[in-house]
């Protein structure tokens, strides 16, 4: 049977895995009172004792600036066919490629016990909170205006790609891909739209130290804004610079 805990929090992967280190600790006294336990109530123990520091790592978690979510924590059990060996000291760690985000796991160790065993127990987080989902649908290459998506609560941990949250962040970009209704906004569905094609006219703002000259030039490129384009100035040299807008392309001296 899993656990499932509601509570609000901001989350912070670093102090997460800082988190695992320090459990180490409290695993020690929690099993080693134990120790001559059957392996089917250890199994049991260590679960209770994962499921309390996720929630204690997770809740202690509050970067600087970032949104407020309401966070979901399921520790799944172990195999009830395993035999562990009582063990003094348990260490839990991160499996490389994991992050307590979505659906993942941890890594459970004995390090101090007759058989040095080690177990995997399934874990999930899920992270809820207010982003933005689509209104309607929406072909590929539209430009995207506010009136195109409203908020919502989802779980940003869903998906591996993170949400756009910020409608600065999607709001004049054009879909990569066809969006359907209700779809929430992630990286990679939006990219810069394009402001002008190639051998357009543009505007160039050529900026040194302590001074800026603008003239106009031809684009050789296509400009998306902030990107970099190539633009033919009127003596006929050729330099990159930095699109800010459908006409200007910012050239550092």
């Amino acid at each position: 049977m899993e656990k499932s805990r509601h509570f609000p929090l901001w989350l912070n992967l670093s102090v997460l895995r800082r988190g695992l280190r320090a459990f180490a600790a409290v695993s020690v006294l929690a099993l080693s009172s134990t120790a001559p336990a059957q392996a089917q109530d250890q199994a049991t123990l260590i679960a209770q004792e994962s499921q309390s520091w996720i929630e204690k790592a997770v809740a202690s978690a509050r970067p600087e600036g970032a949104a407020p979510l309401r966070m979901v924590v399921q520790v799944g059990a172990l195999d009830s066919r395993l035999t562990l060996a009582p063990c003094g000291q348990v260490e839990p760690y991160l499996p490389m490629g994991s992050r307590l985000w979505g659906k993942t796991r941890i890594g459970l160790r004995c390090l101090d016990g007759a058989s040095r065993w080690n177990v995997f127990l399934p874990v999930q987080v899920q992270a809820y909170g207010q982003t933005w989902v689509m209104r309607s649908d929406v072909a590929a290459g539209t430009t995207l205006s506010l009136d195109d998506a409203v908020l919502a609560e989802v779980d940003w941990a869903q998906e591996n790609q993170s949400v756009l949250a910020d409608p600065q962040m999607w709001v004049g970009q054009t879909a990569t891909r066809p969006l359907r209704t209700g779809m929430v906004l992630r990286h990679g569905m939006v990219k810069p739209a394009q402001v002008f094609q190639a051998g357009s006219m543009v505007r160039i703002v050529a900026q040194g130290r302590g001074f800026s000259v603008t003239s106009g030039g031809q684009a050789l490129s296509a400009g998306v804004v902030g990107e970099m384009a190539r633009v033919r100035v009127d003596n006929g040299r050729v330099v990159s610079g930095l699109v800010l807008d459908m006409r200007t392309v910012q050239v550092n001296l």
